[in-house]
């Protein structure tokens, strides 16, 4: 795979990987560029698609939609028009429901004016009602774009249901440029998060044997060094900019397809931000953009990692700590809630807390502690160099500053890994018998005077 960034190169065609597996993308065509609302209608005719239904909310219909709908209109191309009327657009049953009633039946392809909540709604539709879409990016904000995973809230759990990627990816740097600062940070954030999913990834590999692609972490990798060179010009909505940072997570949800599930760009980061949006969401409060929350996640897994490069591990006393399940359900049921059903269900399913299995994870811990210490040292950052690039941005880099409390940061990294069946750094905490402290020690690192 090629050491610099081009899109180009993985469309069209099936990559036969040194993992052993072939690699394919969907995406057909991406345009990230100066002019793309002008060329949409090109696009869409080159697919030969007759009945477009075009999908937005009411501030991507405002940013690009109205812009969009015209050109199709002067291309003489059919379309029908749904702008969802929500103040904050939920990718829930009622929000599904409502574009399920407006479908047009003789539509052949769903255009998705927007980022990262839309996109998701409308792969999963796009999904179930067997055609395509096409996604028309208005924010640089999440790396969802190309993905084959469907992030809805469903029972009030965050969960991801199985999709497809979109045929097209298209994005006006011009309109992109323009977006809300605070989407713009949320995509840099999302790209951050790598850091920590990537070692995450890593040692879920080491430990527990889980299939690793050393290639697709290059992609990422790129897509990650890409967004830091150009980072110093984001604050100045330069064109150039917008469009490295879009195209750098369109190249992360590649990678997220090629592997078949979301281990390539989400982890333990990602873990807190689904638990803290969650809570958010049971409480009625206004939800913080996914790449905002991830940014700050990231924030947190950096600080508990770099705790624990330093950590002597009493091994033998870890093994002997017991499971008490009637102590996790009591707590399971006091933080998740009316969501507390479907996690406890998840447990009964995988088994993440057995302490046979936690058992043998910690026998492979044991014997390569020097080199997992050494993993943490030389593949992420610093916490410090983070804070100082977002608080560049006048991102948040504190959960307190997006309403996130100190007892959502305890409880979530003590049972935040319960949200997926996936090995990350929180179920490494708990196997170690770390999680409660640490979770005390970073709300310790957050109160203090920044």
């Amino acid at each position: 795979m090629g050491a610099k960034l081009d899109l180009n190169e993985y469309l069209g065609r099936e990559i036969a990987c040194n993992c052993g597996h072939v690699h394919v993308t969907t995406v057909k065509k991406i345009d990230i560029d100066q002019g793309a609302t002008q060329r949409l209608p090109g696009h869409i005719r080159e697919f030969g698609y007759q009945h477009v239904f075009l999908i937005a909310d009411k501030n991507t219909w405002e940013a690009a939609g109205k812009c969009a709908a015209e050109e199709l209109k002067k291309a003489e191309i059919n379309c029908e028009i749904l702008v969802l009327d929500y103040e904050e657009l939920v990718p829930n049953e009622q929000t599904l429901g409502e574009i399920l009633l407006a479908y047009p039946k003789n539509s052949d392809l769903i255009l998705a004016v927007g980022s990262g909540t839309l996109n998701d709604i409308c792969k999963f539709v796009s999904f179930q009602m067997g055609i395509d879409y096409i996604i028309f990016a208005t924010a640089p904000s999440m790396d969802g774009f190309v993905s084959t995973g469907a992030a809805l809230m469903v029972n009030h759990v965050k969960t991801t249901y199985d999709s497809h990627g979109p045929v097209a990816v298209i994005g006006d740097t011009d309109i992109l440029a323009q977006a809300p600062m605070n989407m713009i940070t949320a995509g840099l954030g999302d790209t951050l998060g790598k850091y920590t999913c990537l070692l995450d990834w890593k040692l879920a590999n080491l430990i527990n044997g889980e299939y690793y692609c050393e290639d697709v972490v290059e992609m990422v990798h790129v897509a990650l060094q890409t967004v830091m060179e150009q980072s110093d010009k984001i604050e100045k909505r330069d064109p150039g900019a917008v469009k490295a940072v879009t195209e750098a997570l369109v190249l992360t949800g590649m990678a997220m397809s090629f592997i078949g599930n979301s281990r390539p760009a989400s982890g333990c980061e990602h873990h807190l931000s689904h638990y803290w949006e969650m809570k958010f969401l049971m409480d009625g409060k206004k939800p913080i953009l996914h790449g905002t929350k991830v940014g700050v996640g990231m924030i947190v897994a950096l600080k508990l990692y770099h705790m624990l490069a330093e950590e002597a591990i009493d091994f033998a006393s870890a093994k002997a700590k017991t499971f008490d399940k009637e102590a996790w359900l009591a707590k399971i049921k006091a933080c998740y809630a009316q969501a507390a059903p479907g996690i406890i269900q998840l447990e009964e399913k995988c088994h993440k807390n057995d302490i046979e299995e936690r058992n043998r994870r910690l026998e492979v811990m044991e014997a390569n502690w020097p080199k997992i210490q050494e993993l943490i040292q030389t593949l992420l950052p610093q916490t410090e160099e983070m804070e100082k690039l977002l608080q560049s941005l006048d991102a948040p880099i504190n959960p307190e500053q997006i309403g996130v409390t100190m007892e959502l940061v305890e409880n979530g990294i003590q049972i935040a890994k319960e949200v997926r069946d996936r090995y990350t750094l929180l179920q490494m905490l708990w196997d170690l018998d770390l999680a409660e402290e640490y979770a005390k020690r970073a709300v310790t690192y957050f109160t203090k005077e920044q």
